[in-house]
């Protein structure tokens, strides 16, 4: 025998082992909960194990017998080996005591299978039609991400998880600060991981508050020092260019009128403030894609290529979700597939450590409120779930000051941090956002007598 028939009998011998391990002690399945059908090799023992999985989940015991009898339902016994090859399974284990070190040698050859599998479905993704070389790297990394185990995990009492415990007591609190100094010392500042969805309706500031989070996270202005350790800042803008985006960060940090920016009215002064404050911004990590129709999968496949980049990244924001390109599967509904995205953002998140920021539309219902309420997110239902926090931008005509115009942040959903409400003057023509003062002004007052 070839020394590759020896290998291909000998996972064949690991296979058989696992399936009639369970034979013998059917809670051996509860040890092998990592273990998938598709970790078999043989079509047949992945049928079996599906069936013994079945069997499992409708709490009803797992033997020869039974597993026949499954078979018959559908008329498919041929398809297991008949009754001889489940028999020889049932006696092909001596004992269930190794039923993990088994299960382990096939997962770890379905691993290697699918690897060799995948790359060859990559070459043949070279002769395919693509839009931009961007769909072509998310495809790659769609078939890339299907070869990591679905895992479940292990339910850890508190004798194992004691050393993993005090660690993550003597760890000290990593916060992302806002720039917003009354919602940091409220909030701590951004938590990492979170899916922060910051929503309002159209001139409400929504991009405007987003650029100034993005530019505090970036500078991470600490007991009078700024401190670059953060991590990168990555913004996808789906509407405006680059060099717009540009144009809004110079005149929020240097004072320049913004028109005059837009405009290219500028003076030598002006000229000097932004060539100046150009020369800050190149230290900061602020990163940006103006590109339309972006993808979940690509901001997924940039932001990991950052992250072994810098080593870490503070924050992810998109501007905004329902204009990103969310293609619907066979039969599932646009709810669905957003539901897709916002719960890989949230995934996104934990997984690189760093806070991701995605804008949101409101649903025009939300002009006749008083105040705006979760079920007025555009699309809600999966965004409402999955978000950690949802801030909404709204104006009350109520609310006036001679500085500027008054927006209301109301922190409608803050997991771990409760709600809140804040007031901010949005001085429009340097697109920039000053905190006002707790509670109601004089003026307001006045104009509700």
């Amino acid at each position: 025998m070839s020394l590759i028939g020896e290998i291909e009998v000998a996972d064949m011998k690991a296979e058989q082992s696992v399936l009639g391990a369970i034979f013998l002690k059917q809670d051996s399945l509860d040890q092998i909960t990592f273990l998938e059908p598709r970790d078999f090799s043989v079509v047949r023992h992945q049928k079996i194990f599906e069936v013994m999985r079945y069997l499992q989940q409708e709490n009803q015991p797992i033997d020869i017998l039974t597993v026949t009898k499954e078979y018959q339902r559908f008329g498919k016994l041929d398809e297991a080996g008949g009754i001889t090859y489940l028999t020889e399974l049932g006696a092909s284990c001596p004992t269930a005591a190794n039923v993990e070190y088994y299960a382990k040698i096939v997962r770890s050859k379905a691993l290697r299978r699918r690897g060799s599998a995948t790359g060859m479905k990559i070459t043949e993704l070279a002769h395919e039609d693509f839009e931009s070389d961007e769909e072509y790297f998310a495809a790659i990394e769609s078939l890339v991400s299907e070869l990591r185990p679905k895992d479940t995990g292990k339910m850890l009492g508190f004798q194992e998880n004691e050393e993993a415990y005090f660690k993550h007591l003597t760890t000290p609190a990593e916060f992302v600060l806002s720039g917003f100094n009354l919602f940091d010392e409220w909030a701590k500042g951004l938590w990492r991981g979170w899916l922060y969805v910051l929503a309002g309706r159209p001139s409400a500031g929504k991009t405007a508050k987003l650029l100034q989070m993005l530019y505090g996270i970036a500078r991470q202005y600490r007991n009078g020092k700024s401190q670059l350790d953060a991590g990168a800042v990555l913004l996808w803008s789906q509407e405006m260019g680059r060099e717009q985006i540009y144009d809004r960060w110079m005149s929020m940090t240097t004072g320049v009128n913004y028109n005059r920016i837009k405009s290219k009215n500028l003076d030598a002064d002006d000229m000097a403030k932004i060539r100046g404050r150009y020369q800050t911004m190149k230290k900061y990590p602020l990163f940006v894609q103006d590109s339309a129709g972006v993808t979940i999968d690509e901001i997924r496949a940039t932001a990991r290529q950052f992250k072994r980049k810098h080593g870490k990244i503070a924050a992810i924001a998109v501007d905004y979700l329902q204009i990103m390109h969310i293609p619907q599967k066979k039969g599932e509904t646009r709810a669905e597939a957003i539901g897709r995205v916002t719960t890989t953002a949230k995934r996104l998140a934990r997984e690189l450590n760093c806070v991701f920021i995605l804008l949101s539309q409101m649903t025009r219902d939300s002009d006749n409120a008083t105040k705006p309420q979760l079920s007025h997110l555009k699309e809600s239902s999966s965004i409402e779930q999955d978000a950690d926090v949802v801030e909404f931008l709204w104006h009350d005509l109520a609310d006036t000051d001679q500085g500027g115009k008054v927006i209301q942040s109301f922190i409608a959903k803050g997991r771990d941090i409760g709600v809140n409400e804040f007031r901010l003057l949005f001085k429009g023509w340097m697109q920039k956002f000053e905190e006002l003062p707790r509670g109601v002004n004089n003026e307001r007052k006045k104009n509700r007598k």
